[in-house]
Parts: C-alpha cells; structure tokens; sequence
C-alpha cells in the first residue's frame, strides 16, 4: 500500500473537504474507514465501471501506470455514495425495514479497517461495491414513499410546454438512465423528478425553469463568460516559455522542441518585420487551447515510436509551426497532449462525458485534430454542440462540405470515419491550399540567406540525385526499376532509408543509403544534390519543399487516372473526392517548372528527357512566402484577428441595400454585380455600399462555370481563387439577374452543387442549407455561380485588401 504518497495526501484532504457537509451523517459510518480506503488504493487495482451502474467494480491486481486513475475513481464513487446516503438521512416515512438496511450498512462501513494488508484491497473494493449498490436500491425504493426537501411531487409534475417539447422524453431518459454516469450526480441528480427537472433546466436546457426554485443565480447553461478587458497582443521573439509547454517524455515532443529551436532566430525575424508592417495596428490577445489529439496515449499515439524509424514528420512539423506561431503572435496559450489535461483545461465534471461543462468555455479558440475532436466528443457532452463554434480542426487532406454535413453526408453516400461534424467547412485548416472550402493553415520551410543561397549553386553536384523516401515500403513501388535504371545511367542515386542492422532489400545496390539522417545532415545533403525525385508516396509532405528551398528541382509522378477517395486505397475513407493529379499538386501547381517537373513515369522516352532538362538546368533555391515564417504568422494573424464563427450570420437581403427615394418609397440602387474590365467575372458594383464582410467584397469576383466543373476549377482557370464566404451574398436572384441567366422557375433546395441552374431546363436553384455552401461541388447538368475572389501574391490565403 502507498499509505504515505503525495497522492495519499491530497485524497486525505479530498475527504475532510467532501464530507464536511455529512459529518454528522458519516460519523456513524465510519469516517476514517472510508478516508483509509480512499487512500490506499493508489497503484493495487483497476477500477472500471461496467454496465449501467456508475458503482460496478471489476479489480485485478496492477501495476503503476493503469492504476493512477483508481484513486480519482473510488474518489468520484464514494462521493456519489456520500450525496445518496445524506438523501436517505433526510427522507421523512423511510420504512422501519429500510431503516435497519441503513444501520447494516454502516456496521459494514465500519467494518473496513486500515489493517495494511495488500491482499485484502479487492476484497475491500468488492465490499465497496456491494454497499454502493445497496444503497442505490435503498435510495430508489425511499424515493418513492419520500417527500423530497425542495417541492412536493405537485411542484415536481413533468411540464407539458411547447417550448420544451423534448422535456418529458428527457426526464424519461433520466429515470431509466441517470444512473449511468456519475456525473449527474455530482450536479444533484438523486433519482427523485425534482432532481431530474432541476438538472434539466439549470445544467441542461430542455426543461422549463422551476417556479419554486430560487433564481438569483443564472443556470448553468446561461452562464457567460464575463467581458475580460481587452487586451492587446504583443509580439514575442522568446520561446523558451514555448518550449517548456511542450513538455517532454515522447520523441515526438522531443523532435519537436528540436524543430521550434532550430528556427527560433526566423521566427523573431519574422515577427519583427510583420510588426512594422502592422504600423502597431491593435491586436487582441486571445485565450487558445491547443489540444494535440493524435498524440495522446488515448489516441494510440503510432507516431511517437516512429519518430527515429522514418516514420512521418509532417503533423509533427505543423504542430511545432503552429504552437510557436501562436506563441510568437503574443497569444495566451494552453497545451493539452492528453485526455486528462483536456478535461482540466476545459473544467469537465467528474464522470463519462454526458454532462456539460462546469462553468463558461475558457477559451476563445481550441485548435485540435480528428483525434481530438473526438475526444472533445466524449468528455465535453452536449457543451461541444454548444462550443464548436470555437473550435479549429487541423486537418491534412481537407474536408469538403458534403462530408461534413452529417444528415446530407448519410442520405447521400458521403458518410465517412471523419466527417460529419457539422461544422462551417472554413474551420477545417490544411496544410496545403488544395480545398478552398476550408482554412489554409501551412507550416514552415527553413529559409536560406544570401549568403547560403550563394555557397549552394556554387557547391552542386550536377549528377547527383535524392531519392524522396525514408521507409523501405516506399521503394516497393512496382515498375521502379525502370526508371531507376534510366536515372542511374544519368546520375549517382543516394537514399536516406531506415535500417537497423541490414541493408533494406528493397533499396537497389547502386543506390548509395545514408539511413536516416537528422535535420541538419539531410539538409546538407540536399544542398548538394541537384534532383530530389519522388516515387509518388507520401502525398503533399513538406520534404519537396524543404528540398526546393535547397536549391533541389523536384521530380515527381503524373498519376493517370488522378487519386481520389473512389480509386484509391490511400484516400479511400477521407472526407474528400478531392482528385490528386501528381504526388505533390501545390507544387505542380503553386510552383511548376523549373523548380518542379511532373511527368509519367511508365513513359521511358518522357522520363528519360526530364532527366537529361533537369542536368541541363539551373535554379535558384525558392520557397513560396507563405511557408516562410513570416508568411505563416501573416496567415494565422488575419484568421485569428477576422474568422468568427460564432456570431450569428444574419441573412443577407438585397433591398436591405436601397435607399429612401423621392416618392418617400424605396428604390433598388442599380445592380449588385456589375462586369470587370479585361474579365469575364462580375464584381460588387462601387456605387452600392457593401455590408460587413470577411474577407471584403472588394474581393469578390462572380463567375459562371461550366457544366461538370466545379468553383474551384473555375475560379483556378480565371487565375482566382474559390472564396465560400462569399456564397453567402450570391445566393440570390440578384445575382442570376446580374449574370443575365433565364431562369422559368427559381426555388431554393439542399444540395451542395447550389446555387446553380440549368440551361437547358432554364431552372434556377439556390441554397437552403448555409452548411452545403461548396466550392467543390459539380454536376454534369447544373452550370454554377462561384465566388471567386483575389488574392496576395505569394500568400494565396489572403485577398489584396485583407490584410
């Protein structure tokens, strides 16, 4: 027994405070007895509850770490134990036999003494567990015959209100189920309907509130957060703060602490040059949550043991970026890498997950992953329902509206492990800007001096090639010896594959393997390597463009048909038909010759000659702005600053737009969208005062696409990009008229491919479902209105005037 622990100690406090308000009760129970089992049983058994009963207890003798949870468990069990008997102590009419149930159960109360005794820990919790139940069944049986303290069972009578239609369902629900997390309990519930009604009107909101209740304090579920004074921003250039955050245990952590050190001087540049650009422009300090799910041990962790086993680096390089670009924007920052840091963070009752929060959400914003959306599911109960506004999901491969939209999603195929949470697509943040529909979130690329731009074209190797690949199950790609022939014939091939003690047979003899190399060597080796080649796996990682930015032309497979979820083992099960056309898109696209060449690898002849450009061609080291570090504080600056979820979004009418005329009538101004100069797309006409907007409908550009195409492809071949926030003012017959579309009939529906029309047909479609709003969406009948807009150079996230 651990008698003597840290743990032992605070339970013992734990005790004196949570029976306090029973002293008189618990006396005659024991009350030593109960603080001895609370604290010696730190680290002999497990305790889980089964069934429906928040007091089973199954034990097993254990050790260490599965064992830490048990006191916080018998802690929470005999508290609810301790609100039931104080209950029962104030029960009028208890029967006389009942009565001598109460005083058998005490006598076995009692009866637990602190003997020291290892081997009599699981029978002292069977024990424990018996008596629960007992009372439990005491407690239910008195209720009936009782009178509870606050109301007869008149003022408890289920209501019958239209406002509340859910209330006598949920008060059902509570009398069958209440019983199944503890952590009703904890706010009252005792099996009684006034107990029911109370909890369902000041902790949740489906009953009406009680008339014979005192109200001078505010329900739990209206509760706001106080107005703190706002507090400006400052930029920080110091990380160490940052860095003891992260904390440590877990190569990941480790690797990234390595990663957030070794371009900390970048950062303060960074945040010095973006402060002047600023011109001390006010910045509001935000409180934020970064809850890293993947990487908790509830999650399975699989990436941390990979770490230094060519494992995947790319989530573990957006999270270092991410952390210290809020760090750095002078954010205040909270870091969870765990269930139990969640739950302290976010104030979650003792229990499953089923109730609300405690008190007001304490953050303006939560950045997490699927893992821990998830998470956030489970111990946040209908509190996420209600704070999802305040939510960012951190999200690789993006998440298109039909996925997320959970009833949408189910009716029509597009149901998946990931999506479905309902949220405004714009919340999902990416680390490519391949899905307009959501958030461009990045990460960073180191960035070269001039001096060491300079020292890496003189140093090349012409005929020196790395191969994009650390694990051996990426050189098993079939065909591969063809092209790997060809390319040896040109150029010495050098691999940086894992090993432990044998060379990877998958690995051919001429390749030259490094095994696996930390940052600093693998960038020198790509600093004189002339080509980086890609195999066509992994997809979209940041490598190619830390290879770029070393002054590497990039090679990578064209893909014939392109990879999506319907074809593709990979992507199969992503909330996503996103169609991948080579392994890195942003950088055939973003970047493209002579930086990137993107070819089909099973023509020898075509292969053969980008081998023989590339030898002939030379480059400057390039990295895109917006993966400088620079460029990511920028982007996240203008999301934090501007993207709001949570205020209400009022629906946007046009002839709110009018204005009084002569007559004292009202009189529509003129057109809404008027065409642009030099263009096909149609803009916010200048003369009509725009509403309130993020990003500025100055950016606004309307265009028509073609059947079967989406907004994305249309606005791309305009040379613009597909802004969702926008849907929401071209909705509208408005701008169908603007566009002059012949429309015999207009109605407005559920899909994603709206607004749109058909010209055969001549009918016109709008959107009823803000949710559904999607650049991604086509159809081979339906032509659509996009929302495109402009943007920055360099920082495709941000429009001219958004910044």
């Amino acid at each position: 027994m651990i008698t003597g622990s840290t743990d032992g100690k605070i339970m013992v406090r734990r005790c004196l405070v949570t029976f306090k308000p029973f002293r008189i009760f618990v006396v005659g129970i024991g009350f030593f007895s109960l603080c001895f089992l609370m604290t010696s049983l730190g680290g002999q058994f497990s305790a889980k509850r089964l069934a429906d009963s928040p007091f089973t207890i199954r034990t097993e003798v254990l050790g260490g770490v599965e064992s830490r949870g048990v006191l916080r468990k018998i802690s929470e069990m005999l508290e609810v134990i301790l609100k039931r008997m104080d209950s029962l102590s104030k029960l009028d009419n208890s029967s006389t036999t009942e009565a001598r149930r109460l005083d058998e159960l005490r006598s076995a109360i009692n009866r637990f003494q602190p003997v020291g005794l290892v081997e009599r820990i699981q029978a002292i919790a069977q024990n424990v567990s018996n008596m629960a139940i007992r009372v439990e069944q005491i407690l239910q049986n008195s209720m009936v015959q009782g009178r509870v303290r606050e109301g007869t069972s008149s003022q408890c009578d289920v209501p019958r209100d239209p406002r509340f239609p859910e209330c006598p369902g949920k008060v059902d629900w509570m009398r069958a189920r209440w019983t199944s997390d503890p952590c009703y309990a904890f706010y009252g519930v005792d099996g009684s309907d006034c107990s029911f009604l109370i909890y369902l009107s000041e902790v949740e909101w489906f009953c009406p509130p009680l008339a014979w209740r005192n109200h001078t304090s505010t329900p739990i579920q209206h509760v706001e957060q106080p107005k703190a004074p706002r507090r400006q921003a400052a930029f920080r250039t110091d990380l160490s703060v940052l860095l003891d955050q992260v904390g440590a245990g877990k190569e990941s952590l480790s690797f990234m602490k390595r990663r957030i050190r070794r371009l900390a001087q970048q950062w303060a540049t960074a945040a010095n040059h973006l402060d002047a650009k600023l011109e001390q422009r006010w910045r509001d300090q935000k409180k934020i949550l970064v809850h890293v799910g993947f990487l908790t041990e509830e999650s399975g962790d699989v990436f941390s043991p990979k770490v230094l086993k060519g494992g995947p680096l790319g989530e573990m390089v957006q999270w270092a970026d991410i952390l210290t670009a809020l760090h750095v924007l002078g954010h205040n920052l909270k870091i969870s890498m765990s269930v139990k840091e969640l739950q302290g963070f976010l104030g979650v009752p003792p229990g499953r997950g089923s109730c609300p929060l405690t008190g007001p959400l304490p953050f303006d914003l939560i950045y997490t992953d699927y893992h821990g959306l998830q998470q956030m599911k489970q111990h946040m109960g209908l509190s996420l329902k209600k704070h999802k506004c305040h939510i960012r999901v951190i999200d690789t491969f993006g998440t298109e509206p039909a996925y997320n939209h959970e009833e949408y999603a189910t009716l029509h195929g597009y149901r998946t492990n990931w999506g479905y949470w309902n949220l405004n697509a714009r919340q999902y943040m990416t680390m490519f800007p391949h899905t307009p529909d959501n958030s461009f979130m990045g990460f960073v690329s180191e960035e070269l001096n001039e001096t060491e731009k300079r020292s890496i074209q003189q140093n090349k190797v012409n005929n020196m090639a790395v191969v994009y690949g650390k694990e051996a199950s990426m050189w098993k790609l079939q065909g591969k010896e063809g092209f790997l022939q060809i390319l040896h014939r040109y150029m010495e091939v050098h691999g940086t594959v894992y090993y432990e003690t044998q060379r990877p047979p998958e690995v051919p003899a001429f390749v030259k393997n490094h095994g696996l190399l930390p940052q600093h060597e693998l960038q020198q080796l790509l600093r004189k390597a002339k080509l980086f080649i890609g195999f066509g796996f992994p997809y979209e990682g940041p490598a190619p463009l830390e290879a770029i930015a070393n002054g590497c032309i990039f090679l990578q497979p064209k893909f014939h048909p392109p990879h999506s979820s319907l074809n593709h083992e990979f992507f199969r099960g992503k909330p996503t038909s996103r169609e991948v056309s080579s392994q890195h898109p942003y950088a055939e696209q973003y970047i493209g010759r002579p930086h990137v060449m993107t070819v089909d690898y099973n023509n020898s002849l075509e292969f053969d000659s980008a081998i023989r450009q590339i030898m002939r061609t030379k480059v400057e080291p390039y990295l895109p702005y917006e993966y400088t570090c620079e460029g990511m504080l920028e982007r996240v600056h203008v999301y934090i600053q501007h993207q709001d979820f949570c205020a209400p979004e009022s629906p946007f009418i046009p002839a709110n737009l009018s204005r009084q005329g002569s007559s004292g009538g009202y009189r529509i101004m003129g057109p809404l969208f008027v065409p642009l100069p030099n263009s096909t797309a149609f803009g916010w006409a200048s003369n009509v005062t725009a509403p309130p907007a993020w990003p500025p409908l100055t950016s606004l550009r309307l265009l028509i696409s073609q059947e079967g195409q989406s907004c994305v492809e249309a606005c791309q071949s305009a040379g613009f990009i597909c802004e969702p926030a926008h849907f929401h003012f071209i909705n509208n017959k408005e701008a169908l008229r603007g566009l002059e579309v012949q429309c015999e009939v207009t109605d407005s529906e559920i899909n994603h491919i709206l607004p749109a029309f058909s010209e055969v047909r001549r009918e016109c479609s709008l959107q009823r479902e803000p949710l559904l709003f999607s650049c991604a969406g086509h159809s081979p009948k339906y032509r659509r209105l996009c929302p495109c807009r402009d943007f920055r150079r360099g920082q495709v996230a941000l429009c001219m005037d958004c910044l």
